[in-house]
């Protein structure tokens, strides 16, 4: 396989007002390989002083971005999309080696990845104003829509290149400039996202890429009076306090966090759909997505059976492995501490009475591999009833009616998303306004849509990202009183 450093979108830097730069220090962040342990690059680790400059940088270029029409700026998102799909293996190569994830899978996120800068470039041409009926007749009332300004996104490692185009895209459709940071451990998908944005005619200023220490940056963010919206995809616990920090400019805020997905499966069901949408909901990206099912909710009567299926897919269908290796569908978990908290959450419940019937141990690979593992059984004083395992365990709890499934599903402080199967159409409608979650997966375990609303209630977050709703984000909206005199 070609090396990284063979690759042209291999960029070691960060990416401020149009230029490749190294920290101000000589700060190094490693990025490993998580199949492997090897550092396969280093970035600079910026600071304070850096994103200050990003965020000039950002706000030098606002006027002339905002200025341009929405077609202007639509046709080069559409350019950057056309870019990212014509790269996309290059791109999927860069993140396996960073992220882990099956190289299948990474080329599948970078499609995803691409159809926000469509949508958003889209939409951008459809921010709406309105007129409203004035109580006078010689008055008129007009709503204008105008780019919130300079916008900072802090984003996750799970999903290295949508989470960033999720963010940039609508902040850049609307007209804002946007300061980046992404995860220290797969910065280097964003900076290939970068050379792709400059390459299809984004501005200098407009998008910037800046790796490095998450307190200091967000720190930065957050108390600059420049900066008006701050959006961070990653846990509950960074989104409070950075929710608390944007108080001090009152900056808008998008918050974007943790899941304790339930996966409900009804007598009703068909337990071969149900299956075929529990690989899907837990398994991908190795079980480290904010929407992966959590807890598997089954009722008492068709539990043996779905478990036992479960059980026939898990063992058939899921290959452990480092993702540039063909056939592989399970890469490792992102690190070490990841892999001790899916073994501690399998060891707190088999101690608590569960059934283990597949894996529960890490896997002979070694490193950070865990084998999927299956356990039944599972009880809401156990951990993995109230933690997000971040990983390739599937936990059974049964449940006996109706009632008990949406009081043990909503019996968490999370509220991002939820997955239901049942051939009840009453039913379906009933869970649809009784399930406190942001997003449903009724008959189905993929819901993620560039054209459709994304997030969560509770404490899973503030704001949608996707959809319209995901473009008003990055929007003011401004009221025009027009007194037209006698």
């Amino acid at each position: 396989m070609t090396s990284l450093q063979d690759m042209p979108l291999f960029r070691p830097f960060a990416y401020i007002d149009g230029s490749w730069v190294a920290a101000d220090g000589d700060e190094q962040i490693d990025v490993v390989n998580p199949a492997t342990g090897e550092v396969i690059a280093q970035v600079p680790r910026l600071g304070r002083a850096e994103t200050e400059t990003a965020i000039a940088a950002a706000d030098a270029a606002l006027p002339a971005w905002r200025n341009l029409s929405a077609q202007q700026r639509a046709d080069i998102l559409m350019k950057w999309y056309e870019l990212m799909l014509e790269h996309q293996d290059e791109l999927a190569t860069i993140m396996t080696l960073e992220q882990g994830k099956p190289l299948k899978e990474a080329a599948g996120e970078i499609v995803y990845a691409a159809s926000f800068l469509r949508w958003f470039a889209e939409e951008g041409r459809r921010v709406y104003g309105e007129t409203i009926p004035a109580a006078n007749s010689n008055q008129r009332i007009v709503v204008t829509k105008h780019p919130v300004g300079v916008c900072g996104a802090i984003t996750p490692w799970n999903f290295p290149a949508a989470m960033i185009t999720r963010k940039a895209g609508a902040a850049l459709a609307a007209g804002c400039t946007i300061i980046c940071k992404p995860a220290s451990q797969t910065p280097l998908s964003a900076t290939a996202l970068a050379l792709l944005a400059e390459r299809a005619g984004v501005p200098r200023g407009v998008f910037n890429v800046v790796p490095g220490a998450a307190s200091e940056i967000a720190s930065a963010l957050t108390e600059s009076s420049v900066v008006r919206k701050v959006t961070f995809t990653g846990s509950t616990e960074v989104g409070r306090s950075l929710m608390a920090q944007a108080a001090q400019h009152i900056q808008k805020i998008s918050l974007e966090l943790g899941g304790n997905a339930p996966f409900i499966v009804f007598e009703d069901a068909d337990l071969d759909a149900a299956v075929t949408g529990a690989m899907a909901a837990k398994f991908r990206n190795a079980g480290q997505t904010c929407v992966c099912t959590n807890r598997f909710l089954v009722q008492s009567s068709v539990i043996n059976a779905f478990s036992e299926k479960l059980a026939v897919a898990m063992n058939s269908e899921l290959t452990v492995g480092d993702g540039v290796d063909a056939g592989v569908n399970i890469g490792p978990l992102i690190d070490d501490k990841a892999v001790a908290k899916v073994n501690e959450h399998v060891q707190d419940a088999v101690d608590g009475g569960a059934e283990l019937w597949i894996g529960g141990h890490p896997h002979p690979l070694g490193g950070n591999f865990f084998t999927p593992t299956l356990i039944s059984g599972a009880t809401s004083s156990m951990k993995v009833a109230g933690e997000e395992t971040f990983g390739p365990l599937a936990a059974v709890f049964a449940f006996d009616d109706e009632a008990e499934a949406v009081s043990m599903a909503n019996d968490t402080e999370y509220g991002l998303a939820a997955y239901f199967y049942t051939r009840d159409m009453g039913r379906m409608w009933r869970l649809a306004d009784a399930l406190e979650y942001g997003m449903l997966g009724i008959n189905t375990g993929m819901i993620s849509n560039a054209s459709a609303p994304f997030g969560g209630v509770k404490a899973s977050g503030l704001g949608r990202e996707g959809g319209h709703q995901g473009l008003e984000e990055f929007l003011e909206t401004k009221y025009l009183c027009i007194d037209l005199g006698e």
